[in-house]
């Protein structure tokens, strides 16, 4: 196994979660959008990870990566007759976003993101202090 194994993996998650937290935030941007570039109202997007090998095809060692970005297709109806996007009832159609579940997933994403990143960086001082007591 490769010794710098668990730096990638550590560096796949930072990456992985980092791809994340720009999906959450997107989401909270547009919970009010009605239109997007696609046409209709903002769709809300769910990051879907997997595991990858890290360690050349040994297969012992996996981090994770982004494998797909969903789009939803869940909307709400919103009664908002003075919006422009109204149709003839006064009912706007609006992303189903829940800004405070995509808040607590933010602080999901954070918390992740930390923990790989102290991973990361206890791994680089056991590599510096094993080099320092080679040296000796």
């Amino acid at each position: 196994m490769d010794s710098f194994g668990i730096l990638e993996v550590s560096a796949s998650a930072l990456s992985a979660q980092r791809q994340r937290m720009d999906a959450i935030a997107s989401n909270m941007a547009n919970a009010r959008s009605t239109k997007s570039e696609e046409g209709g109202p903002y769709r809300k997007r769910e990051v879907v990870f997997s595991t990858m090998p890290v360690d050349e095809g040994q297969g012992t060692l996996e981090g994770v990566q982004v494998s797909n970005v969903v789009k939803e297709n869940a909307f709400q109806q919103v009664y908002d007759p003075s919006n422009p996007d109204a149709d003839k009832k006064g009912f706007v159609t609006m992303p189903d976003i829940n800004v405070v579940e995509e808040m607590v997933n933010m602080m999901t994403a954070y918390r992740a993101y930390e923990a790989s990143v102290s991973t990361f960086n206890v791994s680089k001082a056991m590599f510096a202090k094993a080099l320092e007591l080679g040296g000796q």
